[in-house]
């Protein structure tokens, strides 16, 4: 399953995880040594996140229901908090480096 931003018709990932068990949300990449170019990974339900024991940043986009990305954070680093995004519905966890490579922005719409 392609992930794309259709505001900018740019692929964002390929190779896309959907994590929605409780389990699966809560291991999200823990554990992780290195993050694809082309992997992407949906946490949902889901409006905050961390990145408390990871290895690596990542570029977070923080999406509503409508697929409408509510907030983006670039470079996420190890060790930080997100806090809460209420509108989110879900956040997409991408490799650090996708946000400013593809383009997307704030208000940009998500597909997949």
């Amino acid at each position: 399953m392609a992930l794309v931003n259709s505001s900018r018709n740019t692929v964002l990932a390929e190779n896309v995880t959907i994590a929605s068990s409780l389990f699966s949300r809560m291991q999200g990449l823990l554990g992780r040594e290195t993050f694809a170019r082309n992997e992407a990974l949906i946490l949902m339900p889901c409006n905050a996140i961390h990145t408390f024991f990871m290895r690596f940043a990542i570029d977070c986009l923080f999406v509503d229901k409508n697929n409408r990305i509510v907030k983006l954070i670039p470079r996420l680093l190890p060790w930080r908090i997100s806090r809460p995004y209420l509108k989110s519905r879900f956040v997409i966890e991408l490799p650090a480096g996708t946000i400013a490579a593809t383009g997307t922005l704030q208000g940009d719409v998500i597909s997949f």
